[in-house]
């Protein structure tokens, strides 16, 4: 899903950027090795969908998407004298397998607050917008969430 998360790519340094060039202009192509055969990915999907997640966790990620709209009652005041529009339905369930896949990643096989704060940013960034206001103050949309996000995790996770 190529909508799931947003990951920023910076420009590479000279040296890397002369080596893409150098690579990708000539007249070798590089071909590419499977990493996964189809079946390996649908059970690799499948193993994601099937961790368990607690209900914490579950909590935790309503708390940080409703948190993030500007018009919800649970909303901190960073989000609504900064942001426009937050995120909908889709991004809690960006949440919920992002925060699965992290864990997995991570060699464990139970999500945690500490991947549901790694996984707020990519997740919330392109599904959120800052206000005009904010952005002529120079504010950062993922500083609001990794502001939001510090705030939910700590609160749930203390409970």
């Amino acid at each position: 899903d190529r909508f799931l998360v947003q990951i920023d790519v910076p420009y590479p340094d000279r040296d890397t950027e002369r080596d893409i060039l150098i690579a990708t202009t000539g007249v070798a192509e590089e071909e590419a090795t499977a990493v996964f055969t189809a079946d390996e990915l649908l059970a690799a999907q499948t193993l994601l969908r099937r961790m368990p997640v607690g209900d914490a966790i579950v909590e935790m990620i309503l708390d940080l998407v409703r948190a993030c709209r500007p018009d919800d009652d649970s909303a901190p005041e960073v989000v609504k004298s900064n942001v426009s529009w937050g995120p909908g339905p889709r991004a809690a369930q960006a949440l919920m397998l992002t925060v699965r896949a992290e864990a997995l990643l991570r060699g464990r096989l139970v999500p945690s607050a500490e991947d549901v704060r790694a996984m707020a940013a990519p997740v919330l960034t392109h599904r959120m917008a800052l206000s005009f206001a904010a952005r002529a103050r120079g504010e950062n949309l993922a500083a609001v969430i990794d502001q939001v996000a510090a705030s939910v995790t700590q609160v749930t996770a203390a409970a």
